[in-house]
């Protein structure tokens, strides 16, 4: 019997095995050393300050939203084509999110599509750097020093991306990071939240753990016996754990040879899938950028029947996905939004064609070829 293909799938070695049973054979398994050193190994390999690890990437988002003050009256511009947490984090706080469209070949928020959402009650920018293909933040940070908005890059897609040089989450005022297992690196569930500021790593790292004081010992006020049961703010409880920070420890210090079999893996789709009319492929480079691999989203033609490729390619094992169906068109959006208002025929387009094909860190070239194989087939079937 020929195994079925996943859509993804993480990369653990015995490396992150032996770091999580270690954990086990301590007291420490939360708020202990492994945090503090995922913390600042992830800090130092982006060369920003501050990181606080957290239990997602969308309590990230909603906590970084919350460290910028952005809550009732507010607007935050967000892609539609994107993952749900987006949105969903910004209505958390209480604010609206605004759609605006994107580029078609990096699928990311642009400064003219932003600029078309501004109005007066704009307070931030969600920038996404979709599918790993990083943004362009020199031009997106003009635009907010500009209009005097704050920016928050949702790298959870885009550990490693750079642009002209400088890794994607060092650009924003904050920025979010996850580690789901579909992701470059995984530590099961979790996330990180990267801060220049002391202020805001300190008011990060009090939200996550009930509000509780990040530094107890610095204030006289509250005696150290009831440092625990001492709430200065209302928080949440986004805490993660030390047994999720070795093992996302160990894969960040990987993340050089990861980053590496992904980038082969999407070469290789690209020369098995050459050729294949209509089908569009995602770019392997763009000038100033470097793409770190998430998935590999191909654009069907247009007269494709993209249900019946799915059915077709499930019969065979292998798995795919719809990346993204955008969120105005998600059934918990489409009574939020005024949908008449919305301008975003790039987003509408793009949604209606792509198709993630299976993609992780130690998929197969025989994978690959069937997957190839499979999805050539599938659409010349529907050319007959």
């Amino acid at each position: 019997m020929i195994p079925n293909i996943p859509l993804s799938a993480p990369d653990i070695t015995e490396a992150e095995i032996a770091a999580v049973t270690a954990v086990l054979r301590t007291p420490h398994l939360s708020l202990g050393p492994e945090l503090a050193a995922f913390e600042t190994a992830f800090a130092e390999y982006h060369s920003v300050p501050h990181a606080v690890a957290v239990s997602s990437g969308t309590a990230g988002l909603h906590m970084a939203l919350l460290t910028l003050g952005i809550g009732e009256g507010d607007e935050v511009i967000v892609p539609s084509f994107a993952f749900i947490a987006v949105a969903n984090a910004v209505l958390h706080v209480r604010a609206t999110p605004v759609f605006a469209d994107i580029d078609p070949t990096t699928l990311n928020l642009t400064p003219a599509t932003v600029e078309r959402a501004l109005t007066p009650r704009t307070r931030a920018v969600l920038v996404v750097h979709t599918f790993g293909i990083p943004a362009d933040m020199q031009a997106l940070r003009d635009l907010a020093t500009r209009h005097n908005l704050a920016i928050i890059e949702d790298a959870c897609e885009a550990i490693g991306a750079e642009f002209h040089q400088r890794r994607v989450g060092s650009f924003g005022d904050l920025a979010v990071f996850g580690f789901y297992p579909n992701k470059q690196i995984t530590t099961g569930e979790g996330g990180a939240v990267l801060a220049h500021t002391r202020a805001h790593a300190d008011h990060l790292r009090s939200l996550r753990n009930q509000g509780r004081n990040p530094n107890p010992s610095a204030t006289e006020e509250t005696p150290p016996a009831s440092d625990w049961l001492h709430h200065p703010d209302i928080g949440f409880n986004y805490r993660l754990s030390d047994i999720a920070c070795a093992l996302g420890r160990v894969q960040l210090s990987r993340i050089d040879e990861i980053l590496s079999l992904r980038r082969t893996a999407a070469e290789r789709y690209h020369a098995l899938l050459a050729g294949i009319p209509g089908l569009e492929l995602p770019p392997l480079t763009l000038p100033g950028r470097t793409i770190s691999w998430f998935v590999f989203a191909v654009r069907l033609p247009e007269s494709a029947d993209r249900p019946q490729i799915q059915s077709f390619l499930a019969q065979q094992g292998i798995a795919t996905a719809t990346y993204f169906a955008p969120i105005h068109q998600q059934p918990a959006w489409r009574n939020r939004i005024d949908r008449a208002s919305l301008n975003l025929p790039i987003t509408d387009s793009i949604g209606a064609c792509t198709l993630a094909l299976p993609f992780f860190t130690r998929i197969s070239v025989i994978e690959q070829e069937r997957v190839a194989s499979a999805l050539r087939d599938a659409l010349a079937s529907q050319n007959r």
